[in-house]
Protein backbone atom coordinates (compact mmCIF):
# COMPACT_ATOMS: atom_id res chain seq x y z
CA UNK A 1 0.00 0.00 0.00
CA UNK A 2 1.59 3.09 -0.90
CA UNK A 3 2.03 5.86 2.10
CA UNK A 4 -0.84 8.39 0.88
CA UNK A 5 -3.28 5.54 1.19
CA UNK A 6 -2.32 4.65 4.28
CA UNK A 7 -2.32 8.49 5.60
CA UNK A 8 -5.99 8.27 3.96
CA UNK A 9 -7.34 5.59 5.73
CA UNK A 10 -5.63 6.68 9.22
CA UNK A 11 -7.37 10.51 8.38
CA UNK A 12 -10.57 8.58 7.31
CA UNK A 13 -10.70 6.82 10.26
CA UNK A 14 -10.38 10.19 12.34
CA UNK A 15 -13.59 11.32 10.53
CA UNK A 16 -15.90 7.89 11.07
CA UNK A 17 -14.80 7.79 14.42
CA UNK A 18 -15.53 11.60 15.17
CA UNK A 19 -12.46 13.06 16.09
CA UNK A 20 -12.82 15.20 13.29
CA UNK A 21 -15.81 17.40 13.03
CA UNK A 22 -17.69 19.33 10.41
CA UNK A 23 -15.81 23.27 10.20
CA UNK A 24 -12.58 21.67 12.17
CA UNK A 25 -9.00 22.39 10.83
CA UNK A 26 -7.30 19.72 9.66
CA UNK A 27 -3.67 19.75 11.48
CA UNK A 28 -1.08 21.18 8.53
CA UNK A 29 0.79 19.24 6.26
CA UNK A 30 3.80 19.11 8.24
CA UNK A 31 2.02 17.79 11.78
CA UNK A 32 0.17 15.07 9.78
CA UNK A 33 3.32 14.08 8.25
CA UNK A 34 5.26 13.67 11.78
CA UNK A 35 2.21 12.10 13.00
CA UNK A 36 1.87 9.50 10.80
CA UNK A 37 5.75 9.16 9.95
CA UNK A 38 5.47 9.97 5.99
CA UNK A 39 6.35 12.87 3.70
CA UNK A 40 4.59 15.68 3.08
CA UNK A 41 4.59 14.69 -0.30
CA UNK A 42 2.51 12.15 1.30
CA UNK A 43 0.11 13.75 3.14
CA UNK A 44 -0.64 16.39 0.00
CA UNK A 45 -1.27 13.47 -2.10
CA UNK A 46 -3.82 12.01 0.39
CA UNK A 47 -5.29 15.33 1.22
CA UNK A 48 -6.08 16.10 -2.52
CA UNK A 49 -7.68 12.90 -2.93
CA UNK A 50 -10.12 14.23 -0.16
CA UNK A 51 -10.43 17.09 -1.49
CA UNK A 52 -11.66 15.76 -4.93
CA UNK A 53 -14.50 13.78 -2.63
CA UNK A 54 -15.57 16.79 -1.26
CA UNK A 55 -14.79 15.80 2.28
CA UNK A 56 -12.27 18.35 2.84
CA UNK A 57 -12.13 22.12 0.95
CA UNK A 58 -8.11 22.83 0.92
CA UNK A 59 -7.18 26.77 1.62
CA UNK A 60 -4.38 28.42 -0.40
CA UNK A 61 -1.58 29.19 2.59
CA UNK A 62 -4.37 28.41 4.79
CA UNK A 63 -4.72 24.48 5.77
CA UNK A 64 -7.96 22.50 4.88
CA UNK A 65 -11.36 22.65 6.20
CA UNK A 66 -13.82 19.53 6.84
CA UNK A 67 -16.89 19.96 5.03
CA UNK A 68 -20.37 18.43 5.76
CA UNK A 69 -21.93 17.35 9.09
CA UNK A 70 -20.32 13.75 10.54
CA UNK A 71 -23.08 11.81 9.14
CA UNK A 72 -22.62 12.82 5.55
CA UNK A 73 -18.58 11.97 5.66
CA UNK A 74 -19.88 8.75 7.27
CA UNK A 75 -21.77 7.60 4.69
CA UNK A 76 -19.65 9.06 1.50
CA UNK A 77 -16.63 7.66 3.03
CA UNK A 78 -17.79 4.62 4.32
CA UNK A 79 -19.52 3.98 0.11
CA UNK A 80 -15.91 4.50 -1.24
CA UNK A 81 -14.64 1.67 1.17
CA UNK A 82 -16.75 -0.74 -0.94
CA UNK A 83 -16.28 0.58 -4.14
CA UNK A 84 -12.53 1.13 -3.88
CA UNK A 85 -11.78 -1.61 -1.10
CA UNK A 86 -14.38 -3.85 -2.13
CA UNK A 87 -11.95 -7.20 -1.59
CA UNK A 88 -11.31 -5.67 1.89
CA UNK A 89 -14.72 -5.70 2.97
CA UNK A 90 -14.39 -9.75 1.72
CA UNK A 91 -11.91 -10.11 3.73
CA UNK A 92 -12.77 -8.70 6.92
CA UNK A 93 -16.19 -10.58 6.37
CA UNK A 94 -13.87 -14.09 6.71
CA UNK A 95 -11.92 -12.71 9.33
CA UNK A 96 -15.47 -12.04 11.43
CA UNK A 97 -16.75 -15.54 10.34
CA UNK A 98 -13.51 -16.86 12.13
CA UNK A 99 -13.45 -15.03 15.42
CA UNK A 100 -17.29 -14.53 15.72
CA UNK A 101 -18.69 -18.00 15.25
CA UNK A 102 -16.08 -19.23 17.39
CA UNK A 103 -17.54 -16.54 20.28
CA UNK A 104 -20.81 -17.22 20.11
CA UNK A 105 -20.28 -21.51 20.49
CA UNK A 106 -18.10 -19.97 23.54
CA UNK A 107 -20.43 -18.07 24.40
CA UNK A 108 -23.20 -20.41 24.65
CA UNK A 109 -20.63 -22.41 27.20
CA UNK A 110 -19.66 -19.65 29.54
CA UNK A 111 -21.80 -16.62 29.23
CA UNK A 112 -23.20 -15.33 32.74
CA UNK A 113 -26.76 -13.82 33.77
CA UNK A 114 -24.87 -10.41 33.71
CA UNK A 115 -23.12 -11.12 29.92
CA UNK A 116 -27.01 -12.27 28.51
CA UNK A 117 -28.49 -8.95 29.49
CA UNK A 118 -25.76 -6.73 28.08
CA UNK A 119 -26.49 -8.85 24.72
CA UNK A 120 -30.12 -8.17 25.13
CA UNK A 121 -30.02 -5.05 25.88
CA UNK A 122 -27.76 -4.27 22.62
CA UNK A 123 -30.26 -6.11 20.87
CA UNK A 124 -33.15 -4.41 22.27
CA UNK A 125 -31.36 -0.65 21.02
CA UNK A 126 -31.21 -2.30 17.54
CA UNK A 127 -34.60 -1.83 17.65
CA UNK A 128 -34.53 1.77 16.19
CA UNK A 129 -35.90 3.41 13.14
CA UNK A 130 -33.94 2.40 10.09
CA UNK A 131 -33.42 6.09 9.56
CA UNK A 132 -31.60 6.12 12.83
CA UNK A 133 -28.48 5.24 11.10
CA UNK A 134 -26.27 5.64 13.53
CA UNK A 135 -27.72 4.49 16.57
CA UNK A 136 -28.45 1.18 14.89
CA UNK A 137 -25.05 0.86 13.50
CA UNK A 138 -23.63 1.33 17.20
CA UNK A 139 -26.07 -0.97 18.73
CA UNK A 140 -24.86 -3.40 15.61
CA UNK A 141 -21.52 -3.25 16.96
CA UNK A 142 -21.74 -3.82 20.67
CA UNK A 143 -24.23 -7.21 20.21
CA UNK A 144 -21.24 -8.55 18.73
CA UNK A 145 -18.55 -7.31 21.00
CA UNK A 146 -20.10 -8.32 23.66
CA UNK A 147 -20.83 -11.91 22.48
CA UNK A 148 -16.82 -12.06 21.88
CA UNK A 149 -16.64 -10.74 25.57
CA UNK A 150 -19.10 -13.53 26.92
CA UNK A 151 -16.98 -16.16 25.36
CA UNK A 152 -14.40 -15.22 28.20
CA UNK A 153 -11.57 -15.34 25.45
CA UNK A 154 -8.67 -13.03 26.14
CA UNK A 155 -7.17 -13.38 22.93
CA UNK A 156 -10.43 -13.56 20.89
CA UNK A 157 -11.65 -10.41 22.63
CA UNK A 158 -8.15 -8.32 22.12
CA UNK A 159 -8.51 -9.28 19.05
CA UNK A 160 -12.00 -7.77 18.66
CA UNK A 161 -11.08 -4.72 20.23
CA UNK A 162 -8.11 -4.31 17.66
CA UNK A 163 -10.29 -4.52 14.39
CA UNK A 164 -13.50 -2.65 16.11
CA UNK A 165 -13.15 0.28 13.64
CA UNK A 166 -12.74 -2.21 10.64
CA UNK A 167 -15.79 -4.11 12.54
CA UNK A 168 -17.54 -0.85 12.47
CA UNK A 169 -17.39 0.22 9.02
CA UNK A 170 -18.07 -3.24 7.83
CA UNK A 171 -21.15 -3.14 9.59
CA UNK A 172 -22.22 -0.09 8.45
CA UNK A 173 -21.92 -0.78 4.98
CA UNK A 174 -23.58 -4.11 5.12
CA UNK A 175 -26.35 -2.57 6.88
CA UNK A 176 -26.39 0.08 4.50
CA UNK A 177 -26.99 -2.26 1.26
CA UNK A 178 -28.89 -4.31 3.22
CA UNK A 179 -31.89 -2.46 4.01
CA UNK A 180 -32.26 -0.87 0.47
CA UNK A 181 -34.51 -3.72 0.32
CA UNK A 182 -37.13 -2.15 3.60
CA UNK A 183 -38.36 -5.94 4.50
CA UNK A 184 -34.82 -6.62 5.39
CA UNK A 185 -34.64 -4.54 8.41
CA UNK A 186 -36.85 -6.44 10.08
CA UNK A 187 -35.43 -9.47 9.43
CA UNK A 188 -32.02 -8.37 10.06
CA UNK A 189 -33.44 -8.19 13.40
CA UNK A 190 -34.45 -11.51 13.80
CA UNK A 191 -31.18 -13.18 12.73
CA UNK A 192 -29.94 -11.27 15.67
CA UNK A 193 -32.66 -12.16 18.04
CA UNK A 194 -31.94 -15.73 16.53
CA UNK A 195 -28.15 -15.69 17.78
CA UNK A 196 -29.03 -14.27 21.14
CA UNK A 197 -31.83 -16.97 21.79
CA UNK A 198 -29.04 -19.75 20.92
CA UNK A 199 -26.38 -18.54 23.13
CA UNK A 200 -28.50 -17.53 26.13
CA UNK A 201 -30.06 -21.45 25.42
CA UNK A 202 -26.95 -22.81 25.84
CA UNK A 203 -26.66 -24.73 22.66
CA UNK A 204 -22.99 -23.71 21.47
CA UNK A 205 -23.88 -25.75 17.96
CA UNK A 206 -26.95 -23.49 17.26
CA UNK A 207 -25.27 -20.66 18.60
CA UNK A 208 -22.26 -21.75 15.90
CA UNK A 209 -24.73 -21.68 13.10
CA UNK A 210 -26.92 -18.96 13.48
CA UNK A 211 -23.57 -16.60 13.16
CA UNK A 212 -22.18 -18.77 10.24
CA UNK A 213 -25.17 -17.91 8.71
CA UNK A 214 -25.87 -14.54 9.46
CA UNK A 215 -22.34 -13.51 8.15
CA UNK A 216 -22.81 -16.04 5.00
CA UNK A 217 -26.02 -13.97 4.34
CA UNK A 218 -24.52 -10.46 4.08
CA UNK A 219 -21.67 -11.77 2.46
CA UNK A 220 -24.10 -13.17 -0.15
CA UNK A 221 -26.13 -10.38 -0.31
CA UNK A 222 -22.99 -7.78 -0.79
CA UNK A 223 -21.95 -10.02 -3.54
CA UNK A 224 -25.48 -9.94 -5.01
CA UNK A 225 -25.33 -6.24 -4.94
CA UNK A 226 -21.60 -6.00 -6.55
CA UNK A 227 -23.11 -7.95 -8.97
CA UNK A 228 -25.76 -6.19 -10.37
CA UNK A 229 -24.08 -2.56 -9.72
Amino acid sequence: MKRSEIVLQKITEQFLNGQVMSGEKLPSERALAETFGVSRNSVREALQRLALENVIEIKRGGGSIVKGEREEIHEMLAEKTVYVEEHLVFEMLEVRRALEVEAASLAAQRATAEDLKSISEALKAMDVSIEEVEKGVQADVDFHMRIVEASKNSILIHLAQTLMTEVEKTIYVTRKYRFMDDKRYRETLMEHKEIYLAIASGDRELAKLRMDTHITDIRKELSEHFLLS
